[in-house]
């Protein structure tokens, strides 16, 4: 079963450089995992992404029918919102702007189900069961250096 649930967050109050080195700590990892690294994670990114997170888990599991366990995230990334602007004044009467970075974080889970590695298949046939006959190697005679004639 290839499954995939996406989630996406705008407008979030953080500007996507430092939400990114959140989001490279989790991809790739189980909800769980993520989830738990997301927990502990010291950065101001590290709550909305594990919101997100959340989130999406919880619409694959009512939406999917999929088991938490089972969801890996794919792929996460954030891309660049809207820029709020904001002025302040600076000497001679000048403005300088200020610009507040948002961004929209998007997330992938997909489900990945364990399987059972495939039976051999047993030859029945009598050619297989008889033995082959071994190769005798055959002997290079050695070369005669002065090391091996001192000695």
């Amino acid at each position: 079963m290839d499954m995939q649930v996406r989630a996406t967050a705008t407008s979030v109050r953080i500007s996507p450089r430092k939400v990114r080195l959140v989001l490279d700590q989790v991809r790739g990892l189980s909800v769980e995992q993520a989830e738990r690294a997301l927990l502990f994670m010291n950065k101001k990114g590290a709550e909305p992404v594990l919101k997100l997170v959340r989130s999406a888990a919880a619409n694959a599991v009512h939406n999917n029918k999929a088991e938490k366990k089972n969801l890996i995230v794919q792929s996460i990334f954030a891309d660049q919102g809207f820029t709020i602007k904001r002025f302040r004044p600076r000497a001679f009467g000048r403005a300088g702007m200020i610009r507040k970075r948002t961004s929209r974080l998007t997330v992938v889970l997909d489900e990945q189900v364990t399987r059972l590695p495939k039976a051999k298949k047993v030859k029945t046939d009598v050619k297989a069961e008889t033995p082959k006959p071994e190769k005798k190697a055959e002997k290079k005679p050695e070369k005669k250096t002065e090391k091996n004639d001192k000695q």
